[in-house]
């Protein structure tokens, strides 16, 4: 089972700690607790070669906060502070990830009441819907639709080529090393089909997709395709925004937290 280690963060207000969750598979997983009060409690998920500390989580789980709600925002296995090595692929690894911290809640005596994931989190969080059917309302922001492009502007021509000679490729930032792509990883990445996860995503399960209409790394299209196909889904698009929503962040926040108040809602009228 999940294990918590919490402790108060000498520069954090007393509703912020630090939780350290035991994974399925060994690995600690290191978040930040936004406790509000409130037993409900939203999960945020990081994308790609990011981490709790993002921006946009950060951002949302004050404006959470400032809404009464209470967040909790961890770095994935091999991320930020967590355990574990760094994978490009390994979507469902993290949905395992998810799953474990959502459990540990529901046995922490709070209710997960909304899942958010941004960019690859976007992706997790639609693929846990996909196969767990416990969360009623899930925020994808900015994730990507087709798992198979983007790769050549991150990877270079002839990746596949290359790492299927080499085994991996090294990806570098600014002349130096940043981070290593496997065969394994990548072949995961491409093995997994958004198309076919949202398919069996519930009808009962409220999704928001939420994109910029200026996003440079995934295309805004994306976002369309997935309201085709999944069956309770609603769609918004922010004018002018980056992947980062780097001039958008108040306006995000704004959309979320409406979203929210609406699970909060539904929870109430459930229960």
């Amino acid at each position: 089972m999940p294990i918590e280690i919490t402790c108060n963060e000498s520069n954090q207000s007393a509703q912020q700690q630090k939780v350290i969750i035991t994974n399925k598979y060994g690995n600690k997983l290191v978040g930040i607790l936004h406790e509000s009060g409130t037993k409900e409690i939203v999960i945020l998920c990081h994308g790609l070669r990011s981490t709790k500390e993002d921006d946009i989580i950060k951002n949302l789980a004050a404006a959470l906060e400032n809404a009464g709600v209470s967040s909790f925002r961890f770095d994935f296995t091999g991320n930020g502070e967590s355990e574990g090595s760094f994978e490009f692929g390994h979507y469902w690894r993290e949905v395992d990830d998810l799953h474990d911290v959502v459990q540990h809640f529901h046995g922490a005596n709070h209710k997960v009441i909304a899942i958010i994931g941004h960019s690859k989190g976007g992706s997790v969080v639609l693929l846990y819907a996909s196969k767990h059917h416990d969360i009623k309302t899930v925020v994808n922001l900015s994730g990507r639709y087709d798992l198979k492009a983007g790769l050549e502007e991150r990877l270079g021509k002839d990746y596949l080529e290359r790492i299927m000679k080499d085994g991996f490729i090294d990806v570098m930032q600014s002349g130096s090393f940043d981070y290593r792509v496997t065969l394994e990883s990548l072949m995961d990445r491409l093995d997994t089909n958004m198309h076919e996860a949202c398919l069996q995503i519930d009808k009962e399960c409220r999704v928001l997709t939420v994109h910029g209409s200026s996003d440079p790394v995934i295309p805004v299209g994306d976002a369309s395709e997935f309201a085709k196909i999944i069956p309770n889904h609603k769609l918004i698009i922010i004018e002018g925004a980056d992947h980062s929503y780097t001039n958008h962040q108040d306006e995000l926040a704004s959309v979320v937290v409406n979203r929210i108040k609406e699970a909060l809602v539904h929870f109430s009228n459930d229960v």
